[in-house]
Formats: C-alpha cells, sequence, structure tokens
C-alpha cells in the first residue's frame, strides 16, 4: 500500500492515523494515572452477549478525568478473575461482538485477568435502565454495547450522577432509554435557555430544532408518501377496547400510560392430573385441540414434556391407544437400528467412493464437538451423550438422503436427546421436528427466502415506521433475523425457555406462522433503539446479535399474541399477502395459481443485491422480493455463520 503512495497521500494517511489514535486515547496512553470524580462500588460489568448466570468479578463504575477527556471506566476488584463465555460459537454471530476491552498496565497480552473497561462521553450514544433499576446498559456510536448489573445500589444513582457531566435527554418513547446529546445541541439549549424566550421548556423546541438542523445548509427533504400512508395505516390498527386506562404524571405534566385493566397472573403450564383427563380408557387423546390451547396459553409441565412432546411432534398419533403406542415403538425401534446398522457397516473403500457421505460425516463431527458443551448434559471428554448425538445425526442422513445433514440441525437436536434421554424416541422426535422446518435447511433456501419477506411484509403493516427505517439502512431483506429463523430462536433463549417457546410453537396456534409474530414482536421492543440511535445496517446486525439471552419469553409471547388479535379485529383492511401470513383465506384470489413459491409470498419489490434496498408500494402492503442471484449469499451465511 505504502510503495503505491505519493507524498502528498502518505501526509494524508499520516494524519487519518493521527486523527484516530487522538479519537481512541486509552489505547495509546495506558500509563495516564487519571482522577476519579465519581465512584460506584459492587457493579459487574460484562458484553452484552454474555450470559447472565456466568461467573463474574465485581468491581467499581467509575466517572474519571483523563487529560484526553472525561469517560465512565468499569475498574475489577483486586485479584478478582472473570471466566469468559465460551457457550456461543463466534461462528454463529452475524457480525463481530467482541467488546473491545483495553488493557491495564499489568496485563500481558496473554494475562487472564480482568481488564478495565473505557467509555469515552464522546462515544456514548445512549444508555437505558433495565430491571427495575438494577442493570445499565451503555450503547457506543460504533454499535458496542456494555451491561452493568449494580449489586449494591441502584442504577438510577449512577445516572444521577452523570447529570453533573454530560447532557442527555429521556426518550419520549421509551421512558427507560436516555439519549445523550452532541456537544451542538448542548450549546444550541444553552442558547435558547438564557435568551428565554419561551415560557416553556426551552428543550422541546430545540429539539425540533437540532433535529432539522441540516434544513438550514440544503433543501429541506419531504416526507415520502409511503411514510404517511404506513403511519395512517399503523394508526388504523390501534385498538382501544378497554374501558379503563390508568395514567400517571410524569415530568413536565405529560400523561403516560402504564397499563390497561387489570394484570392477570401467569397460566400454569398443564398438569398431570388434567393430562389424564384428556384420555379415555383406551389411552386416546379425546380432544386434541383443547390440549394444544392449554399448552398454547401455559406450557407443560416438565415432568410431562416427555410424553407430551411425542404427540406434538408427530411421532405418536393423537387417537392412538396405549396398546398402539407401544406396538408403534417396537417397529420404530426396529426401524431406526436399521438404519443405523447401514452407515455403521460402511467400509473405508465404501467411503472413499461416497464424496457426500464423507462431507456430512465431517460437518457432524464438527458440530457436535461444539453443540452446547457448557450444558451440564453434554459438558466434559468423552462424554457418551455426545456419541448419542453423534449416532443420532448420522442415521437422520440415512432417513433423508436428499437433505442429509446442514450445520443447525445439532441445535435443533440437543434440546431434544437432553429431555428425552432416549436414543430411538429423540431420533424419531427429532424427524417430526425437522418435518416443520426441513425447508430452512434446504439448499437454494427458497424456505428461508419466503419468511424473510413475509416477515418484512408483516412489518410493513404492523410496524410502517420500522420497516420503512430498516428499508431505507439497507436491511430490509431481515437477513439479521435469518438466526432466528433457521434454528427456531435457539440461540436466543436459555435452554429453559427455550423449550417453553418450541411446545408453544408447535400447537400451531393461533396461526402456524406464530414464529413471525414473534419476530415481530422482538422488533417492536427494539424499535425505538434502533430509531433512535440511528443505527445503520453493521449496528442493527450487531444490536439484533447481542439480544441474545435477553429477551424476555412470557412478555414476548404476549405481544406476538396481542399482536395477533390486532390483525384480526381489521382483518377485512388487511393486505391479502398479510391475511395469508397469519392465516386466512384472501380477499381477492389471484389469476394465476401456479406461481413459485416467492412469487405468492412477494411480488411487489425486488432487491437486487445482498445488501441493496428493498421498496414498498404505496399500498403499504408490498414485500421484499429477493432475486435469484442472493442464493448464493444466503447460503453463505448458512454455511459461514453456523
Amino acid at each position: 500500500m505504502w510503495d503505491s503512495c505519493d507524498e502528498s497521500e502518505c501526509r494524508e494517511l499520516n494524519s487519518t492515523r493521527t486523527t484516530a489514535d487522538r479519537a481512541r486515547p486509552e489505547m495509546f496512553e495506558p500509563t495516564e494515572q487519571g482522577k476519579d470524580l465519581c465512584i460506584h462500588t459492587g457493579v459487574v460489568l460484562r458484553g452484552a452477549n454474555a450470559r447472565e448466570d456466568e461467573v463474574h468479578s465485581s468491581g467499581t463504575l467509575n466517572i474519571v478525568e483523563y487529560s484526553f477527556g472525561k469517560c465512565i471506566e468499569w475498574k475489577p476488584v483486586e485479584d478478582s478473575v472473570v471466566s469468559e463465555w465460551q457457550d456461543q460459537d463466534p461462528e454463529w454471530s452475524l457480525v463481530d461482538t467482541h467488546t473491545r476491552r483495553t488493557r491495564t498496565n499489568s496485563e500481558g497480552p496473554d494475562s487472564g485477568r480482568t481488564r478495565t473497561v473505557k467509555i469515552l462521553f464522546s462515544d456514548l450514544k445512549s444508555f437505558r435502565v433495565n430491571h427495575g433499576g438494577q442493570q445499565l446498559i451503555f450503547m457506543q456510536r460504533d454499535g458496542t454495547t456494555y451491561v452493568a448489573f449494580f449489586q449494591l445500589a441502584n442504577a438510577e444513582s449512577f445516572v444521577n450522577s452523570l447529570k453533573g457531566f454530560i447532557k442527555f435527554v429521556k426518550s419520549r418513547s421509551d421512558k427507560n432509554l436516555y439519549l445523550v446529546m452532541d456537544e451542538v445541541e448542548t450549546v444550541l439549549k444553552k442558547s435558547f435557555a438564557e435568551l428565554d424566550l419561551f415560557q416553556e421548556n426551552a428543550s422541546d423546541y430545540v429539539w425540533k430544532f437540532v433535529k432539522n438542523l441540516h434544513n438550514l445548509y440544503k433543501e429541506p427533504v419531504k416526507r415520502p408518501v409511503e411514510e404517511a400512508v404506513a403511519d395512517l395505516l399503523n394508526q388504523s390498527l390501534t385498538i382501544d377496547h378497554h374501558p379503563h386506562v390508568s395514567v400517571s404524571i410524569g415530568s413536565g405534566e405529560e400523561y403516560e400510560v402504564i397499563g390497561v385493566g387489570v394484570d392477570l397472573p401467569p397460566r400454569p403450564p398443564c398438569p398431570r392430573e388434567q393430562w389424564e383427563k384428556c384420555k379415555d380408557r383406551q389411552g386416546r387423546i379425546t380432544n386434541p385441540e383443547a390440549v394444544k390451547e392449554i399448552i398454547f396459553r401455559g406450557g407443560i409441565c416438565p415432568s410431562l414434556r416427555f410424553e407430551v412432546w411425542k404427540f406434538l411432534l408427530n411421532y405418536y398419533p393423537w387417537k392412538s391407544t396405549h396398546n398402539e403406542r407401544l406396538e408403534l415403538k417396537r417397529k420404530k425401534t426396529d426401524e431406526y437400528f436399521t438404519m443405523k446398522l447401514q452407515w455403521r457397516t460402511f467400509t473405508t473403500a465404501q467411503e472413499s467412493r461416497f464424496s457426500d457421505y464423507r462431507e456430512r460425516k465431517s460437518l457432524i463431527e464438527k458440530d457436535v464437538n461444539r453443540t452446547d458443551r457448557t450444558h451440564p448434559y453434554y459438558a466434559g471428554d468423552n462424554n457418551p451423550h455426545l456419541e448419542q448425538l453423534y449416532d443420532i445425526l448420522m442415521t437422520y442422513v440415512m432417513y433423508n438422503f436428499d437433505l442429509g445433514y446442514v450445520q443447525g440441525m445439532s441445535d435443533l437436536l440437543s434440546p431434544i436427546l437432553f429431555l428425552m434421554d432416549n436414543e430411538v424416541d429423540a431420533f424419531w422426535c427429532f424427524v417430526g421436528f425437522m418435518d416443520k422446518v426441513s425447508t430452512n435447511f434446504e439448499m437454494d433456501q427458497k424456505g428461508m427466502k419466503a419468511q424473510l419477506c413475509q416477515l418484512y411484509t408483516l412489518l410493513c403493516t404492523t410496524e410502517p415506521q420500522l420497516a420503512y427505517y430498516l428499508n431505507r439502512h439497507d436491511s430490509g431483506n431481515m437477513f439479521f433475523c435469518f438466526r432466528w429463523l433457521l434454528v427456531l430462536f435457539k440461540r436466543e433463549f436459555s435452554a429453559i425457555d427455550i423449550l417453553k417457546l418450541w411446545e408453544i410453537l408447535w400447537t400451531d396456534l393461533p396461526c402456524k406462522n406464530f414464529h413471525l409474530l414473534i419476530c415481530a414482536a422482538i422488533l417492536d421492543t427494539e424499535k425505538n433503539i434502533l430509531i433512535e440511535n440511528n443505527y445503520g445496517f453493521t449496528e442493527i446486525l450487531k444490536h439484533i446479535n447481542d439480544l441474545s439471552l435477553h429477551i424476555e419469553l412470557p412478555w414476548t409471547v404476549s405481544k406476538a399474541e396481542g399482536i395477533y388479535y390486532q390483525l384480526m379485529s381489521v382483518e377485512h383492511q388487511i393486505p391479502d399477502d398479510v391475511r395469508v401470513i397469519i392465516g386466512l383465506e384472501p380477499l381477492h384470489k389471484s389469476s394465476s395459481t401456479n406461481g413459485s413459491d416467492d412469487e405468492a409470498s412477494s411480488n411487489n419489490v425486488r432487491a437486487n443485491g445482498p445488501r441493496s434496498n428493498s421498496r414498498r408500494n404505496s399500498s403499504g402492503s408490498a414485500n421484499v422480493k429477493l432475486g435469484d442471484d442472493e442464493v448464493s449469499f444466503e447460503r453463505g451465511l448458512n454455511m459461514s455463520y453456523m
């Protein structure tokens, strides 16, 4: 690179590097002793994608002044050790989410000690208070996120300390989110206040002025018709059927809705007594739909999952008797070991002439050795359960030659084997699971493309503002949700929560695409953070990836169901493609019934590249059209990030 630069270019490169050095002074002045302006003890800090149950060291969260400026600094308590989280394979991350941490003077390159973390005030974009004030999430301008847990005090005390050093405002749409104002905004606000032009709060006027500051230098941007139509559609979907709404008066005498009606406790899971009452004398399930409704509302009692999952995954027919199930299990056991014997008797010479088999075998060996290894059931060397996991996946290759094995399948099998603790039962339940999601793993990725298209279509109706924002920021293709859909949120929830979520999804209630409503519910929760932080393509990917193990399941499921009933309340007004997604018949029959799946799910907009801008038409019902040239890109997502 330097060989091809002339003298002026070299000076420019040196200038750029010097500027970058000044922007990250903590990386180049590790020996400077800062002045502590504020100290909060008993704080645990970790990167956003670490497990909550991991052992961390406690430390102090300080506001420190250096020659290069003030910053938030976390220092570990002496002689404490942080255990790094190794459960999530880096290849699963759609972007690099390893947090950048500064090495202190006492650390060598290979030191295992906990490192000091510095967040410059100039790098801080926003922060959020969670979990009743016990958790504080810092979001930097480059998308890096840190989570602080306050063990001895409340996060609000640290927020109050910050008020003396930086200017920030509370988000209008999210009372727990605080947006850090930059220097221009702070100076303008102060100037307006000194002028005393307004009797009311001057910050409201300044905020609007700053947001449109760019209009002083260029022609104002007209609001697109699509956005206006989307807002109108969103307003039409608002349901207000509840007569009683409780409100509270916040600062500035603004009213804020805090609840609707009476908060009901969660429904209990299906108990054994209720399950037994659903059977007749021969053991048939008399009303499968009623059982599914109970499961959807409250899940399954853990001691019953071993039995009920076999019905949900079509291992046992709902109308089978007890004796018929015993006979079926005997036949299925013989069938399993027959297929297992087929691959176990392959000779080395046979394998050498069967390249597809060798590739799949190698892939399974690689994936098994890294699947849920921190889970007690699979932990340790020479674990017999890993051998069972391997045997089941290899036997599935013989069961389904066309599909074989694709990375990600081991993650679907792992919880099933742990629950069943039986190789044969786990295999046939896995077969039933794969029958439901096998299109996710097809080589052409047609199934994944269709779901991503449907998810964007859904957002265009339920959250048009977010859909428009994603479109404008190169994310309308929804690839940041790829992992969610591929393995049905396996990496997003804890080992216990994923069992609850899967059994809810297997009921196919209230519609078969309820998993897309789960996606919409999560994105609805994160909408304000994405938009108000003005996240771009890379930051959106990183933020969504960092949500792993930090999504509240009960709230998400409730919100997803609420979105479904919200759509059903205006079912005659929503577009046909949305009606199909939630299980309704289209109002306008298509003139052509032989179109491809892609055309059926998306026929309005075409994205010409993996990061191209997808567009909606003015009806608000458009979708993202993924071209054939994106197949290789999506296959790369599947193979490279698993």
